[in-house]
């Protein structure tokens, strides 16, 4: 399990309940509650689970209490996240006992590897669905209907959804995550993701380019090309004799139109390439913001944790991406206090951070997730205290270059996506650079999914505070 303190997940978001699409106008008998927990690839799923529920008469819900079916979209990445939803199961059962035909299942990665808990020790459920098998949903409600326990948790080669449309629910109708590939084949000794999502598998490039066209036509301004490794993204048409590689469908959704901002994540550092460097210096509209996870700053403990890179071998990759990308922004991962990590190891790691400076850094204090390789190889044995000191350590280095990375940026003229209002004042906007850092800047008669250019006049440590100085 990662424990976070700068996490990955977009903690703000953790158990959201969506909410109906706003274009949707159609009246639904039944209504369908869904929480998704995790990365964004679960909330991806979640809109593809709206779009088949959609097509059997249900109709989303933020209100628990109209709703027929309750279905938890899960993440099996952190401990906490388990515990998080084990918890918000059990507060449905008084619903299930006064409600009857009201059913909860459970969706994604802890569907896969804990089906057996939930269905027959716990007995929280009545439909547990992995994240290859939501097509089946509609007969496994069905057959749940019925009063029998309803499961499908294969795992396939081939299911990518890549015919099926998400429902962009909790949209701001300007960036959205179009899914490419799911899987992985990366077999790194810390990660669950391989046993819980499958083997890597791309989505057709034909698929790809419509769902993203499609956006654009309806106002979206960004997507953001979405897999657990973009980077080895790889399709073969044998009908036109044609072989697509990431570098190849980036270029491809960026030539949509100037106007549509492409991002991706996440990138392996053994699979970003030069041709995906290139690519991007191409397009002004690809944005310059790698997130290239380094996990550890030890050879040894890459080793360790199977990332089939060396220390050294990374910091020239991060010098080649300035190489061709000089203002491109990087962020990465931390692990820190994996199975047998040294003093040693940890002062690596502080340096290869020092090198490489990060703009944004999502840190982590490792322990054990069952059925990972490390938890059949490894002994987690670095004590409790000495990883939250490691932990600290990181952090603290980690904010000193991300408020420096921010201070560069004062008195500078940048162009920002309008994305909507600021948390913090209706009078104020917020968007993004083309480096990932958000700025905020007043109102005017600025609408969202605009262009405009603004000068950076202060900032916070996670924030550019800007003036408007005109529109793109």
């Amino acid at each position: 399990m990662l424990e976070t303190v700068q996490k990955v997940h977009d903690e703000s978001r953790q158990g959201e309940a969506i909410a109906p699409a706003a274009e949707d106008t159609r009246t639904y008998a039944k209504k369908f509650y869904i929480e998704s927990y995790g990365c964004q690839m679960n909330f991806n799923d979640s809109e593809i689970v709206a779009s088949i529920l959609n097509t059997q008469g249900y109709g989303a819900t933020r209100n628990v209490e109209e709703a027929d079916l309750v279905l938890l979209n899960t993440c099996s990445i952190r401990e906490k996240a388990e515990q998080t939803v084990r918890q918000r199961l059990t507060t449905f059962k008084k619903t299930k006992q006064q409600k009857p035909g009201f059913l909860v299942g459970v969706l994604g990665c802890m569907a896969e590897r804990l089906k057996s808990k939930f269905l027959e020790e716990e007995k929280l459920v009545d439909l547990v669905v992995g994240p290859d098998a939501y097509r089946t949903l509609p007969s496994l409600i069905e057959e749940a209907g019925t009063g029998q326990k309803a499961i499908n948790v294969l795992l396939s080669r081939e299911e990518t959804y890549g015919d099926i449309s998400p429902v962009r629910l909790d949209s701001n109708g300007v960036t959205a995550f179009v899914s490419i590939m799911r899987g992985c084949n990366n077999m790194c000794t810390f990660c669950v993701v391989p046993f819980t999502r499958g083997r890597e598998r791309s989505r057709d490039p034909y698929s790809i380019l419509a769902e993203a066209t499609d956006l654009f036509e309806r106002g979206y301004r960004e997507v953001t090309l979405l897999g657990q490794n973009v980077d080895s993204y790889y399709f073969v048409d044998e009908a036109k004799d044609e072989t697509i590689t990431f570098a190849s469908l980036l270029e491809r959704v960026a030539a949509i139109s100037p106007l549509l901002r492409v991002r991706f994540s996440t990138s392996h550092p053994k699979d970003i390439t030069d041709e995906v460097l290139h690519a991007m210096a191409r397009h002004e509209n690809i944005c310059n913001y790698i997130h290239l996870p380094v996990q550890s700053g030890s050879t040894r403990v890459l080793q360790l944790m199977n990332r089939t890179y060396t220390r050294e071998w990374y910091m020239k990759k991060v010098d080649r991406i300035r190489e061709i990308l000089p203002d491109c922004a990087i962020s990465t991962d931390v692990i820190t206090g994996f199975c047998t990590e040294t003093e040693e190891d940890h002062q690596d790691t502080m340096s290869i951070m020092d090198y490489a400076r990060y703009d944004l850094a999502y840190m982590f204090a490792y322990s054990e997730r069952p059925g990972t390789l490390a938890a059949r190889r490894y002994q987690d044995d670095v004590p409790e205290d000495v990883k939250k000191r490691r932990l600290a350590e990181i952090v603290a280095l980690h904010r000193g270059h991300s408020h420096e990375s921010m201070q560069k940026e004062v008195g500078k003229t940048l162009k920002v996506l309008v994305e909507g209002t600021s948390r913090k004042s209706d009078e104020q906007l917020f968007g993004r650079t083309d480096q990932n850092k958000v700025a905020v800047f007043d109102k005017g008669d600025l609408q969202k999914g605009d262009y405009v250019m603004v000068k950076i006049e202060d900032c916070t440590a996670g924030t550019l505070i800007a003036t408007v100085v005109g529109r793109c």
